[in-house]
């Protein structure tokens, strides 16, 4: 009878997973962050982005990790035999690998950038004249300068290598690759450096996943999630560095004085409110605004800021509080968007203790 029972439940426990979908299997590198980490404390814009696709398509995430120096070596090994469904991060052009990849759409632009301190106002190849300059090896930025002779290269064999230059003053700028010097600068520098994309060929590209050229099928289910996810995607790029946010300035930001007071919305609004907040704002401060934290339970603006509640949201989402690890979302969402998490926020919001009294009728002590 154990033995029929013991069957019965196996029995029953591979029908349950025969029933399951497949997970979706993202190829992708453990080690190379902004974009992949093995580590799940930081996991990466790419991973972030395919959990949020995998649920938006009823599916488990699964990455499959591979070292990506050789990235066209490890899709012909892992992607064209089947050990993954998609790679994350590919040049979303027909020439990077011809017809056997399709790709989905961009879900990034990425590309070199000037890297120097604020004070050398940095805002065009051409201010590196006269400056040594940081840049990595065999990389466009040093074909680009190799002919100036009144710049100095110090060549690096990795973005972060060449950061490191410039926090040694072994170099004025560097000419890198973008996305990981803002990366360094927002987790180990505090936003010491300005950092400025830059235009022109061989300079930046639109990423995308890469699936096999038979899964048109999975490629288009996974374009109608990012066509759904697009706040998320917007609010991932931020907070791991592909889109800067802008720059955090003194006094009121332009507008405030038409978005302060709290909205009069509808139903719709609050719907729509709530879904952006859910798709954006819940990694860190909960689903439904539901948190455990105080210093992030956004269900007690009312009672910390009164009548000042809507300022108070209103410039800090468009200011951000970047050393409390909020970003500024001014770049990411328009002034209705705002307006309408805040008439989400407002529905949900906790109502103050009641003041207690005395045995006489007055005021508590």
């Amino acid at each position: 009878m154990l033995a029929l029972a013991a069957c019965l439940l196996c029995w029953f426990a591979c029908a349950a997973r025969a029933d399951e979908p497949a997970p979706l299997r993202l190829c992708a590198d453990p080690d190379n962050l902004p974009f992949s980490s093995a580590n799940q404390a930081t996991p990466g814009f790419y991973i972030e982005l395919g959990q949020e696709i995998a649920q938006a398509l009823g599916r488990r995430f699964q990455a499959v990790w591979v070292p990506t120096y050789y990235t066209k070596r490890q899709i012909r090994k892992k992607l064209l035999t089947g050990q993954c469904d998609g790679f994350v991060g590919v040049p979303d052009t027909p020439e990077f690998m011809g017809p056997r990849l399709i790709f989905s759409q961009p879900v990034a632009r990425l590309g070199y950038a000037l890297v120097a301190p604020p004070a050398m106002h940095l805002t065009s190849v051409d201010g590196l004249h006269g400056h040594r300059v940081a840049v990595q090896w065999g990389s466009p930025p040093q074909s680009r300068l190799a002919t100036w002779n009144d710049v100095q290269l110090v060549t690096a064999m990795s973005p972060e290598e060449a950061m490191q230059d410039l926090v040694d003053g072994k170099a004025d700028a560097a000419f890198i690759w973008g996305a990981s010097a803002r990366w360094v600068d927002i987790s180990k520098l505090h936003h010491a450096y300005q950092v400025v994309p830059v235009e022109g060929p061989h300079m930046r590209w639109e990423a995308a996943i890469g699936f096999p050229r038979n899964q048109v099928a999975l490629r288009d289910a996974v374009n109608q999630a990012l066509d759904r996810l697009q706040p998320a995607v917007k609010a991932l790029s931020v907070r791991y560095g592909l889109v800067a946010s802008a720059p955090e300035q003194a006094g009121t930001s332009p507008g405030a004085e038409e978005v302060m007071a709290e909205p009069t919305a509808s139903a719709a609004d609050v719907a729509e409110g709530r879904q952006i907040f859910n798709t954006t704002c819940a990694h860190c401060h909960g689903h439904d605004a539901v948190q455990g934290e105080q210093r992030r339970n956004l269900r007690l603006l009312r009672t910390r800021y009164g009548d000042k509640m809507a300022e108070t949201f209103f410039y800090t989402v468009t200011h951000g509080r970047v050393s409390k690890g909020m970003p500024n979302w001014r770049d990411v969402f328009t002034d209705e968007d705002f307006h309408k998490i805040l008439a989400f926020l407002t529905t949900i919001q906790d109502k103050p203790p009641a003041t207690a009294s005395n045995d006489a009728g007055g005021p508590s002590q």
